[in-house]
C-alpha cells in the first residue's frame, strides 16, 4: 500500500469543531475509544494539522468562534456539507 498523503477539504467550521473535539477527548481518559496505539498516534496528527491551520484557536474571542460554528453545523440542513 502507498504511503502517499491523503487529501481532505473540511469548512473551516467542521475544522474549528473537530479541532475541539480532539482537544478535549486528548484531556479525558478515553479508555476503550481507541484500540491501539496507532489510532491515538493518528488523532494525535490530525489535531496537530488542524492546529497548524486554524488560526481561531489563538483567538481571544476563541469560546464565541467556536459557539458560532457549531451553532452553524447543527443548523445546517446538509449533512454532505464539509
Amino acid at each position: 500500500m502507498s504511503d502517499a498523503p491523503v487529501k481532505i477539504e473540511l469548512s473551516r467550521d467542521v475544522a474549528l469543531v473537530l479541532f475541539e473535539w480532539l482537544a478535549r477527548l486528548d484531556e479525558r481518559e478515553h479508555e476503550g475509544l481507541v484500540e491501539a496505539h496507532a489510532e491515538q498516534i493518528a488523532l494525535w496528527k490530525l489535531e496537530g494539522l488542524l492546529e497548524k491551520s486554524l488560526v481561531e484557536i489563538f483567538d481571544p474571542a476563541y469560546a464565541r468562534l467556536l459557539a458560532e460554528a457549531r451553532a452553524r453545523l447543527a443548523g445546517s440542513d446538509s449533512a454532505e456539507e464539509t
